[in-house]
């Protein structure tokens, strides 16, 4: 890798850490419980998907890392350390997981035109959201002392608007893959 490419990788890595936490702080509350709708999670699927899995996975870590010096970087102004010892614990790793998984598949999707594209790149955003979910699930049962079902209908409620998220960070991630076909790749 040359000083140019390690610069211009460090960019994007530094660029997309930047748009997750800036997305961390638009919040919709949805219904009387109050627990918000956001961005950030779809943005980390995306940063995979620009990135690949290697750069994807580098962002997660550094806005987690930012984090963990006690910078405001998740959704309410929390830090990743206040973070660690509740129940979102599981998404905080779903994150890194999330991000490396989104890229992987879809620069493999990279290799192929049109319909096969799409294809693989709407796989990578399922199977990464999947992750997420996963991971938070583990979570929950690990801090809230949830059994499996309990976990993932805790989920439920934000499967519809997330898949929305994620098919918007597809769409966008394809045509960022257009428009510069030569400038992201790994």
């Amino acid at each position: 890798m040359t000083n140019k490419s390690s610069a211009r990788d460090l960019a994007y890595i530094a660029v997309f850490a930047a748009l997750i936490i800036v997305l961390a702080f638009v919040a919709i509350p949805v219904g009387a419980a109050g627990v918000p709708i956001v961005l950030q999670n779809a943005a980390v699927i995306l940063a995979g998907l620009v990135l690949g899995g290697k750069r994807g996975f580098l962002t997660a870590a550094l806005f987690l890392g930012l984090g963990l010096l006690g910078l405001p970087v998740l959704a309410g102004g929390r830090s990743t350390l206040a973070a660690l010892s509740g129940v979102s614990v599981g998404y905080l790793v779903g994150y890194l997981v999330s991000a490396t998984v989104a890229g992987a598949i879809a620069y493999q999707g990279l290799r192929l035109r049109g319909a096969g594209r799409v294809g693989m790149f709407i796989l990578a955003g399922a199977v990464a959201l999947l992750m997420q979910y996963t991971c938070g699930a583990i979570g929950f049962m690990l801090r809230a002392d949830m059994d499996l079902a309990a976990a993932v209908a805790a989920q439920g409620p934000f499967v519809l608007f997330d898949s929305i998220k994620v098919a918007v960070a597809i769409i966008i991630a394809l045509a960022v893959h257009k428009a510069f076909p030569n400038n992201l790749k790994a």
